[in-house]
């Protein structure tokens, strides 16, 4: 009988320390991280809101006062040629001029491997914009307090707004109270009830190099955004001519523009 109870302890223990085992198998990604860090410019310049001079393709003077824009649907190209789709849920970023912890975005749980490319969207695609408000949390919540002043949200059209470029140029007729602002507010993902325009854009950047990705590997992705394409793209874009753009026909013109807006300046291990 003695044999008995220590052969079921003995039982009932190696049972339990294999269910332990099992649950405690760490995810082998889990260690596994790539950044992409965002540096916002002008051309060969840096960005710096408020009160630096920048000149635009057809020659006018502007600075920048606010700049904001979603990145979302990411994913990563190996060298075989298999492409990892990041969860969706996780997948959507404000990269905010004004908040610099907002231009490191930390993907987490990348499978180990070699990379090449990246791709992203530019907004927020209109499966989330139509989606249950539940679903829609962090950078995404329409009444998230901290998006005051922001405006990355049209609640009278219930849309994003996938970039927001506010500044001034003396090239832009005064307001009734002097100011000279331009305001590029782009947004529209196709329409819900009704169709309208379709600015989201995707954008998919050679690495130029390998990224490896590991437990001890975690390279960093450099990633420039020139606002300077904003008006220098397939079409250039004057501030005098266009100095308010937001839910018109020629929002698509500055959305094709700001497609060339990213690339990759470096990799760094």
């Amino acid at each position: 009988m003695k044999n008995a109870f220590l052969s079921a302890g003995v039982l009932s223990l190696t049972a339990m320390l294999v269910m332990q085992s099992c649950n405690s198998d760490p995810d082998p990604n889990e260690r596994n991280v790539l950044t992409l860090s965002f540096d916002n410019r002008v051309g060969n310049q840096s960005l710096v809101l408020g009160n630096s001079n920048y000149q635009n393709a057809v020659g006018e003077n502007f600075n920048v006062t606010t700049f904001n824009y979603y990145i979302s649907n990411i994913s990563l190209k190996k060298t075989d040629g298999t492409v990892f789709v990041f969860p969706q849920d996780s997948s959507y970023f404000l990269i905010k001029e004004t908040q610099p912890a907002s231009k490191q975005v930390v993907l987490r749980h990348i499978p180990t491997g070699e990379y090449t490319s990246i791709a992203f969207t530019i907004g927020v695609d209109s499966l989330r914009n139509t989606m249950d408000i539940s679903r829609r949390k962090g950078v995404l919540d329409p009444g998230d307090a901290t998006h005051d002043g922001d405006g990355m949200y049209w609640s009278w059209n219930s849309g994003y707004i996938f970039l927001k470029l506010e500044g001034t140029s003396p090239q832009v007729t005064p307001d009734p109270a002097g100011n000279q602002k331009f305001r590029y507010h782009i947004g529209g993902f196709g329409g819900y009830n009704a169709k309208t325009f379709n600015n989201l854009r995707t954008v998919t950047l050679p690495l130029g190099v390998t990224a490896k990705v590991g437990p001890e590997q975690k390279p960093t992705v450099e990633v420039v955004a020139d606002i300077a394409k904003i008006f220098d793209g397939i079409q250039k874009v004057s501030l005098m001519k266009n100095s308010t753009v937001m839910f018109s026909d020629y929002s698509s013109v500055i959305a094709d523009n700001y497609t060339s807006m990213f690339r990759v300046s470096e990799v760094k291990d």
